[in-house]
């Protein structure tokens, strides 16, 4: 009976150990998809998915769409943090957060917060050109061997 009491105990010290272990987990990875400006990045694909469904469905009214939009802004970052948690806490620890977070509160990483749409924007735009240039000189190699 001791045994089992014991087991139970240590059980619910565990659990609730994991609990607080991933609350604290969870608010250090929103505060650092906050301080990279990742949650206004997922606000803004909610409102350019409504934008789209706006133009789609032009025969709903305006107020169904501000009705929707606020219900969704509402509670989009905390889907998204649940959502993203276990993907996070596989590859990075709640220290490696802790750091990310230190280097987005400096100068460079404020900087690198506010460019960071821009340059994945304008890299997108340079691997495109990139792809299109070895399709081509596979294509040539291609002809050139005859096949």
């Amino acid at each position: 009976m001791k045994k089992s009491i014991l087991t139970l105990i240590l059980a619910f010290a565990v659990t609730c150990s994991f609990a607080q272990d991933t609350d604290t987990y969870k608010a250090s990875l929103k505060k650092m998809m906050r301080v990279t400006g990742s949650e206004g990045a997922y606000k803004g694909i909610v409102e350019q998915m409504m934008s789209m469904s706006k133009k789609q469905q032009p025969n709903v009214p305006d107020g169904f769409w501000e009705e929707i939009t606020a219900e969704m802004n509402k509670n989009t970052f905390d889907q998204v943090i649940d959502r993203m948690l276990p993907v996070y806490k596989k590859h990075l620890t709640e220290a490696d957060l802790l750091g990310l977070i230190a280097f987005y509160d400096t100068p460079v990483g404020k900087k690198f917060a506010e460019k960071s749409p821009l340059i994945a924007l304008e890299s997108m735009s340079a691997s495109q050109e990139w792809a299109r240039q070895l399709s081509e000189k596979i294509m040539e190699r291609i002809k050139a061997k005859g096949y």
